[in-house]
């Protein structure tokens, strides 16, 4: 056969396997378009049950407050649900939270979903809604406040290195990972967690009704199951969606409404992008991706900073 024949057919090869991804990126991008419009977005345009889900560390997170101040104001929500699992975070992540969580409260019913684990600032904010239900096994508490920093002035002197400071004061950048701190900054950082802690323990005394000698008994750190949660009255029923529907139900609420997740969706591309790299290997054109991983997207480094909310598994 001819060679220019030959390098005419594998011109056309490449031009139709292009196409034929172009083909595949729209009806999976008007696939997600047709699921955004008949499930995201225009379920949210009726009058539904606002579904939020808080996971992971709790940080001071602009996108989330904004995410429920939305849920506030909207007309259409009729109540909310806040599913938490989270081991805690900030101490004033938490803060804001619990106080986005009250402001929707103070318009709509809203109940606080305890799931695997809601401990610390996760506990913190699921007093804000109007009733906690919380499963058997579920792990909360974990009432308390800590403050970590390193201390690495054991390594220098093993590697020979010294840190050298001047400072307009002694408790200025204290404490400080480059030396055993001081009493007075001990002192100075255990007052700021007494504060923090004396101000979760009112939280929990207001909005769970219970004495607050009662909470100091039970805000020593220890964590709880649904069940033992239930007993010493930091949640008030064990259950699911049933238990759920059954309290907005007691509240006014349709029982018909439908439940609308008002997650995050900024992770979209990605997923948009995996369901096209399936495709294409589906389609015999994964030689093309070898280069690409459109799907090895790492996480942002989560820092930490300030006062913690936090329940952690020690280590030895």
């Amino acid at each position: 056969m001819d060679s220019s024949i030959i390098a005419d057919r594998r011109r056309l090869r490449r031009k139709l396997g292009f196409w034929r991804l172009i083909a595949v990126a729209l009806i999976v991008a008007l696939g997600f378009a047709f699921y955004r419009f008949a499930l995201g977005d225009a379920g949210t345009q009726r009058p539904h049950i606002a579904h939020v889900t808080i996971s992971g560390l709790i940080v001071d997170d602009d996108e989330l407050l904004e995410r429920l101040k939305k849920v506030e104001t909207s007309d259409q929500v009729k109540a909310a649900v806040i599913s938490i699992s989270s081991p805690g975070g900030t101490t004033y992540g938490g803060e804001k939270v619990f106080k986005a969580i009250r402001a929707i409260s103070a318009k709509k019913p809203v109940v606080s979903d305890v799931r695997t684990l809601a401990a610390s600032a996760g506990y913190m904010i699921a007093t804000a809604g109007d009733t906690i239900i919380a499963g058997d096994s579920s792990i909360t508490g974990s009432i308390g406040v800590i403050f970590q920093y390193p201390q690495i002035q054991p390594l220098l002197d093993k590697i020979g290195v010294s840190l050298q400071e001047i400072k307009s004061s002694p408790l200025k950048a204290e404490p400080s990972p480059f030396h055993e701190a001081s009493e007075d900054a001990k002192a100075m950082i255990r007052n700021m967690v007494v504060d923090s802690y004396n101000w979760f323990v009112d939280l929990v005394a207001d909005r769970r009704k219970l004495p607050r000698d009662e909470v100091l008994k039970l805000a020593d750190g220890t964590i709880y199951t649904g069940r033992q949660a239930l007993k010493v009255k930091l949640v008030d029923a064990i259950g699911g969606e049933a238990e759920i529907r059954a309290y907005l139900t007691s509240r006014g609420v349709d029982s018909d409404l439908p439940m609308v997740d008002w997650d995050k969706k900024s992770n979209t591309p990605f997923l948009l992008a995996g369901a096209v790299s399936r495709l294409i290997t589906i389609f015999g054109y994964d030689d093309l991706m070898k280069t690409q991983d459109i799907n090895g997207i790492l996480p942002p480094k989560l820092l930490l900073d300030g006062l913690l909310s936090v329940w952690q598994v020690g280590h030895d």
